[in-house]
């Protein structure tokens, strides 16, 4: 599954995994996408757009009401789930 492809009302899990020299860092998020955004950063970047360093985010509602943003990087992994108890409504994978 690809960014690209995320649409707001589906329930996805993500696994974003900080890699580390001392074994890697895991964390796994699951909710309904409310949108997939690119945004740029405060932080300047030679040469790109508005020169400035752009990131790949999904926003999203976990079960519990708390919106979380999360960078997408090239270690991150996105899981389209069915959709569950919370999210009724919502579109099924």
């Amino acid at each position: 599954m690809t960014i690209e492809t995320l649409k707001p009302g589906q329930r996805v899990r993500v696994r974003q995994t900080i890699d580390r020299r001392a074994g890697d860092w895991q964390t796994v998020v699951e909710g309904v996408v409310q949108a997939v955004e690119v945004g740029k950063t405060g932080s300047w970047y030679a040469h790109a757009k508005d020169d400035k360093f752009w990131l790949r985010r999904i926003r999203m509602v976990k079960d519990d009401g708390e919106v979380s943003v999360l960078n997408v990087d090239s270690l991150t992994e996105v899981e389209v789930l069915k959709a569950g108890p919370g999210a009724a409504g919502n579109e099924k994978a």
